[in-house]
Order: structure tokens, then C-alpha cells, then sequence
């Protein structure tokens, strides 16, 4: 499976805020990584009028336009002008056309915080499941009540629709992509590089407590580490608690604060992550695949495999054999 084309939007002038949003996918897909894949995926940065954006302090010269969107395997629109969201202005005509006619011909149709207003205008969130930044969520779902929006979750891959949260939820989704696309090894590998974690699932929260501190999760991380080494081995929320030296309770409460998830939920989440390298990077079976990642029967596995990566084991390993290392 190839990495094909990614079409960047960049639909107004720039903001501050917004080159962060422009950022993340023209540093995850425009940056090739030969070593990991090759060839890497083809960035096109595309401007509504292919034209010149001006931010503060930066000039941007896209040598793209919207017609450049309609054979891209992928579009992603990482931001909308904050008076659409604001002030209800309207989306760029043009740009809502387009997103359609690109989503007809089969392209993956992506939104990163603020770009899902543009997705939900064009009627591409109608009666799907979809997040935004938290500050926009309510005005989403008045605006658009055919959009069935989730507050509480980082991103939502609704498998040829895609948004996310804001800021680092947008790298958690481009992440997520290359994982879909390259396999585990080679997105682990990539966030290795960036030094961010390898794999937040869409799952977790979004509205993380902040009133603990923000040091909890790196007081965490040996008790985490410790859990990594063995998951193939039954672990309990009391084991957890009992190596971090605390209680269940306050365990459970400061797992959760910091990272969003649950104890149980995060060791699934690793057991499955652990599932996708081991498919990747051996000729095990499906049954010893399952013992090794802690998931215990192959039943198992395929059950929460499906359910989590959208793919069935066999299916996962068969497409992303040729990236083994």
C-alpha cells in the first residue's frame, strides 16, 4: 500500500495560531523518510485562489490550487477563517465544491480542529460521528445538528472522513494516518523522530483535568514502562497501583487526568499496538500474536483488533508485509 497524495488546504491569509495547524501535516507528510518508506507521501499545498498567504512575519507562495485537490489520495483542511466559526461567515464556495468532488472520486477527505466547519458545510459530516477543538463543539453541533459531534474525544476516523481536536490532536490524527497507511512500525518510528508519543488512540479525552499537575504523567511513565515490558502477562489495576505505590483509586484518577483513558483501556490500547508490531515484524501466528500481546486467544484479537484498527489481523499483515524491518 503506497502513501499516495496529500492536497494541504490553506483556505485565508494565515494567522499565528494557523501556521501551527499548517504545520503539523506538511512536517508529518511533506518531509520525506526514505529510510522508513519509499517513496514518502507527495505533498501538494494548495491555496483556495492559488495564490500568495501572508502571515505575520511569513509569506507562503502556493504553487497549487483547488483543481490540484481533485487526484489526491488525501485532502486535508488543517483550519477555516475564525469569522466562519465565529461570525458564521460563509466557507469559500469554490472550496466546498471541490472538498465534494474530491470526496466523490474517492479521496480521503480530512479536518483538523476548525476544518471540520468547511467538511460540515459541504454536508460531508452529515450523520457522521466528528470532533472539533472543545471551545467549538457546541457551536458545531447548533449549527450542524445532522452531525452527531463527540466532545470528548481526540479524533474520530470514520474511515474515509476524518477530524480531530485541536492543536496536538491534529498530529495525533496525522499520526493515525500514517499508521493506516505505512503500519505501526513505520508511524512508530516517525513519532520517535518527532518526540511525541507513538500512539494516542482517538479514544482518549480531549478535556484533560487541569488541575493536576502537569508533571503526573512523567511520574507515571516507569510504572507504564514496567506495564509495557509485560503485557504479556495478566496485569490488574492493583498491580499498577501496587508498583506506583499508591492506591487503585488514586492510580485510576491520575492515569485518567493525565492521559485521558482508563487503566484498562490504556492496556488494551498498548496490548493492540503491541499486536500491530509483532504482524509486522514476524511470521508468528495469529494465536501466538494474541498470547504475546496479552489479548490471550486469537478470537480475542481479532475481535478488538477489528473493532480498534478496522481490519482484521490477517488482512492488517498481508498489506503491510513489505514495510517489515
Amino acid at each position: 500500500m503506497s502513501a499516495g497524495s496529500v492536497a494541504l488546504v490553506v483556505p485565508a491569509d494565515l494567522g499565528v495560531a494557523d501556521l501551527y495547524e499548517l504545520g503539523i501535516p506538511a512536517a508529518v507528510f511533506g518531509t520525506p523518510q526514505p529510510d522508513l518508506a519509499d517513496p514518502w507521501y507527495e505533498l501538494r499545498v494548495c491555496a483556495v485562489d492559488n495564490g500568495t498567504r501572508a502571515a505575520p512575519g511569513f509569506t507562503l507562495h502556493s504553487g497549487h490550487g483547488l483543481d490540484d485537490i481533485a487526484t489526491a489520495g488525501t485532502v486535508i483542511v488543517p483550519w477555516v477563517p475564525a469569522e466562519v466559526i465565529e461570525q458564521g461567515a460563509p466557507v469559500p464556495p469554490e472550496l466546498l465544491s471541490a472538498l465534494r468532488d474530491a470526496h466523490e472520486a474517492g479521496a480521503r477527505i480530512v479536518a483538523l480542529c476548525g476544518g471540520a466547519f468547511a467538511l460540515a458545510e459541504a454536508g460531508l459530516l452529515d450523520g457522521r460521528r466528528a470532533v472539533t477543538h472543545w471551545m467549538c463543539t457546541a457551536l458545531l453541533a447548533e449549527r450542524y445538528p445532522e452531525v452527531r459531534v463527540d466532545d470528548s474525544v481526540l479524533y474520530v476516523d470514520d474511515g474515509d472522513v476524518l477530524t480531530s481536536a485541536g492543536m496536538t490532536a491534529s498530529l495525533d490524527l496525522c499520526l493515525h494516518l500514517v499508521r493506516r497507511d505505512l503500519g505501526a512500525h513505520v508511524a512508530n518510528q516517525l513519532a520517535r523522530r518527532m518526540v511525541v508519543p507513538a500512539h494516542r488512540p482517538g479514544s482518549r479525552s480531549q478535556l484533560i483535568d487541569l488541575s493536576v499537575p502537569a508533571t503526573d504523567e512523567q511520574g507515571l511513565a516507569p510504572v507504564l514502562d514496567w506495564a509495557r515490558a509485560r503485557l504479556d502477562q495478566p496485569l490488574t489495576i492493583e498491580d499498577l497501583a501496587r508498583r506506583a505505590a499508591v492506591s487503585p483509586r488514586t492510580f485510576y484518577r491520575r492515569l485518567h487526568a493525565a492521559t485521558g483513558t482508563t487503566p484498562l483501556q490504556w492496556l488494551l490500547d498498548e496490548r493492540v499496538a503491541r499486536a500491530q508490531a509483532l504482524l509486522e515484524s514476524t511470521d508468528l501466528s495469529v494465536e501466538k500474536v494474541a498470547a504475546l500481546s496479552g489479548i490471550g486467544t486469537a478470537n480475542n484479537l481479532r475481535h478488538h483488533f477489528l473493532k480498534q484498527v478496522g481490519v482484521s489481523p490477517s488482512d492488517y499483515r498481508q498489506a503491510f508485509a513489505r514495510h517489515r524491518r
